[in-house]
């Protein structure tokens, strides 16, 4: 807008002057709200960066607390607590044998008795005033550090002397090596997976600490020997695990970036590793596959659940939308966690001492009222799936209705900025409304996706410890690896006597050349019966 001199405005008719100050009122407005935008941003900014990383409301109501807790807090219809809600209940004591039923399961040496030397008796109680009681026997845990063995192998050979095979060689059965003329044994192996996929401690430090008990492999040597295995033995093996995946009536999917240096077109170019994993109701065999891409482009999903018939659960990212549009068999249902979270983000930056405020405001409201059927659905999870669904549709239908009829209210009113928090949340749930509702049709749908954020939480601990992979060989790997490991812990195994369990059989399914058929390994699945028990985690 052009300025004016004084006697320009002067010269101006009443008309003018009022046309440019309604103007200056529009500019004023739209100043104030890019200004309350951009405080928003750098409070959210602030809040991830050195905040706690909650989205709780009962967090945020005790945040709220600190301002005026009289006036918070105040409720003239609240009754009397009882006595017996004021006095402590004194808890039980623990149970004795606790600890010998921990220990159970535990190798056990028998030490030494600690003696009482017949001369220090006879000295304190004088000679034959004493008689021996029950003798006092207590348990301790003992852990001796990683410990390693050279084995010999010898192999019987023979040559024929006369007859048909004169000259001939004959040696004994070897058992297969997981990679010929390689060191590496099943334990070995194993235990470089557990260290790097389950603890997410780099190989760099594995080697020094390999080093520390006088055991020289390089990083390199472990990569080499990680990625030729994955290749050879874990690819049939998660392709099986994918079957069985795409065979669910309700998957769940999510994907983190990841950078891979040689697979990049620039340095800060980002690759993606996705997580599928079965519904988060399904207990009998949970399954978490585990996949690198280049990109995040919606061909990535597509091609994995091709051949898909049900319901997929995610965030909302557009992605899976197209793969609901473009597959005809697939559904798509949206996650009511991601839902909230701009409306959290709202309220965790907004002025707490002004508490009246912050509970009156949209974001708060919105906040509740999601929580009110969140909380509901939670108590529906130990239910059968149809009785669920009998549930939700009885008593959480009619809520979400209520609620979406709220937001559009909200929107038609203008009651918040449209590029505030709270107004991309409103209309992201305008915009997600149809996935969103999903979980009201089926009981197997969970309300949101966070049990495919818990799957994928481990790479997200390990990539900070590692930064990056090399090449997409290596990240492919991992990709295996993870869906193994990842997929024994939900189905209740140690990792460790798992993966050494597996590549002990393994390598005796290869064929000729040396390719393994998956048919074949249902015995080896981790939700398979036939495991030994030492993969099984003891049950407390």
């Amino acid at each position: 807008m052009a300025k004016h001199t004084l006697a320009e405005l002067n010269s101006m008719s009443r008309e003018e002057l009022v046309t440019i100050i309604l103007s200056m009122q529009g500019q004023l407005d739209m100043l104030n709200e890019n200004i309350e935008r951009l405080i928003e941003q750098i409070r959210i900014a602030n809040s991830s960066r050195f905040g706690r990383h909650t989205e709780t409301i009962k967090s945020m109501e005790g945040q709220l607390s600190f301002f005026d807790e009289a006036e918070v807090l105040f409720d003239a219809s609240a009754e009397e607590p009882s006595a017996e809600e004021v006095i402590p209940v004194v808890r039980s004591r623990k149970s004795k044998g606790q600890r010998e039923l921990n220990l159970k399961s535990f190798p056990e040496e028998i030490l030494p008795a600690h003696t009482v030397p017949v001369e220090r008796l006879n000295a304190f109680y004088g000679e034959g005033n004493w008689r021996r009681m029950p003798d006092e026997v207590y348990k301790r845990l003992r852990h001796e550090p990683e410990s390693w063995t050279v084995e010999i192998h010898t192999v019987e050979v023979y040559v024929g002397t006369d007859g048909d095979h004169q000259d001939e060689f004959l040696r004994g059965n070897r058992p297969k090596d997981l990679l010929r003329n390689s060191i590496v044994t099943p334990s070995l192996l194993a235990s470089i997976l557990n260290v790097k996929y389950v603890n997410s401690s780099a190989l760099h430090r594995v080697e020094q600490e390999f080093r520390r008990n006088g055991v020289s492999i390089s990083r390199q040597t472990m990569s080499n020997w990680i990625i030729k295995c994955a290749d050879r033995y874990f690819a049939p093996f998660v392709e099986r695990m994918k079957e069985e995946l795409l065979k669910l009536h309700v998957t769940q999917a999510d994907e983190t970036p990841t950078q891979v240096i040689k697979d990049s077109s620039h340095p800060n170019s980002k690759c993606y590793m996705w997580v599928h994993r079965s519904g988060e109701f399904y207990h009998d065999r949970p399954i978490v596959i585990y996949e690198y891409q280049k990109g995040r482009d919606h061909q990535k999903p597509l091609e994995f659940y091709r051949d898909y018939k049900g319901i997929l659960v995610t965030d909302g990212l557009q992605q899976y939308h197209l793969v609901d549009k473009k597959l005809s068999d697939v559904t798509n249902a949206n996650c009511w966690a991601h839902a909230r979270r701009d409306f959290a983000d709202a309220v965790k930056v907004m002025d707490k001492k002004i508490s009246a405020a912050v509970r009156s405001s949209v974001a708060y409201t919105a906040l509740q009222k999601i929580g009110e059927f969140y909380s509901m659905d939670t108590e529906l999870k130990k239910l059968s799936s149809g009785e669920r669904l009998q549930k939700r549709q009885e008593i959480i239908q009619p809520m979400v209705e209520d609620f979406f009829a709220w937001v559009k209210e909200q929107i038609s009113q203008c009651v918040v900025p449209p590029k505030t928090k709270t107004g991309q949340g409103l209309q992201y749930l305008v915009n997600q409304e149809s996935y969103l509702k999903v979980f009201l049709t089926d009981g197997d749908v969970p309300i949101d996706n966070s049990a495919s954020e818990r799957s994928i939480r481990t790479f997200c601990i390990g990539k900070k410890n590692w930064m990056f992979h090399n090449t997409a060989n290596g990240a492919s790997a991992s990709a295996m690896v993870y869906s193994i490991s990842e997929t024994a812990k939900l189905n209740n195994l140690r990792p460790y006597y798992y993966f050494r369990h597996i590549l002990t059989e393994l390598p005796k399914r290869c064929d000729a050349n040396g390719k393994i058929n998956p048919a074949e390994l249902d015995d080896l699945m981790p939700w398979s019966a036939e495991l030994p028990d030492e993969c099984r985690k003891p049950r407390r």
